[in-house]
């Protein structure tokens, strides 16, 4: 549970402008769809994903890390990462089983499949959705455990695109769809108060010291 009187401590220290903002991008963001990155072993790539969840409004980035270590490149993530939550794990099966009990359906995004082109996609459902690296797609074993496959619609030779590309384009349209549709995407206001706490402590310069004032102070 959020303690309240500290979150309204913290956000009295905030702009009203400030504090405005939170609460209209948190009307736009959703744990509906989460995004999956497996080995994306160009730093600028996996930042740039991180960027369009932020933009569309996707709060949860999750990252596979069996076989390259990475850091954020944040003049490619451009402040996302205050925003966004990210979700490290060091290989497929912690990440999938994880996300499965979460409650959602593991879909790999591949332009080898032909299960469901992206304006076909069923947005019903709570998905994660995978993104492999433009040379060597996704692993075998996530294609083995996927529940399905989605595919973007392409119309010239080029068989691929380059990751980061891949993922604004569906994650954009899907949001978009998502947001018109009559479907219960919004965070719940349990998820929303643990957001405006978490933002809060990171938009508040010295916030050791004014923690510890606050809470010497009861």
């Amino acid at each position: 549970m959020i303690d309240l009187d500290y979150l309204n401590f913290l956000e009295n220290i905030l702009t009203e402008n400030r504090k405005s903002k939170f609460l209209k991008v948190l009307e736009n963001r959703t744990k509906h769809f989460t995004i999956v990155v497996e080995d994306v072993f160009q730093m600028h790539n996996s930042s740039a994903v991180m960027r369009s969840c932020e933009v569309f409004g996707i709060q949860e980035l999750n990252v596979i890390e069996e076989r390259y270590g990475k850091s954020i490149d944040k003049e490619i993530a451009m402040g996302a990462q205050k925003w966004v939550d990210i979700n490290k794990f060091d290989n497929v099966t912690h990440c999938v089983d994880a996300l499965k009990n979460q409650g959602y359906q593991i879909i790999a995004t591949t332009p080898h499949e032909n299960d469901c082109l992206l304006e076909d996609f069923d947005i019903s459902k709570p998905s994660a959705l995978f993104f492999g690296t433009e040379r060597d797609g996704l692993s075998n074993e996530v294609l083995q455990k996927a529940d399905g496959f989605l595919k973007i619609p392409m119309a010239g030779f080029t068989e691929s695109l380059n990751v980061s590309v891949s993922a604004a384009i569906i994650i954009q349209n899907l949001t978009n769809r998502l947001r018109q549709s009559e479907i219960d995407w919004h965070l719940s206001q349990e998820e929303i108060l643990e957001k405006r706490l978490a933002w809060a402590k990171s938009s508040i310069k010295d916030i050791k010291r004014i923690e510890s004032r606050y809470f010497s102070e009861l």
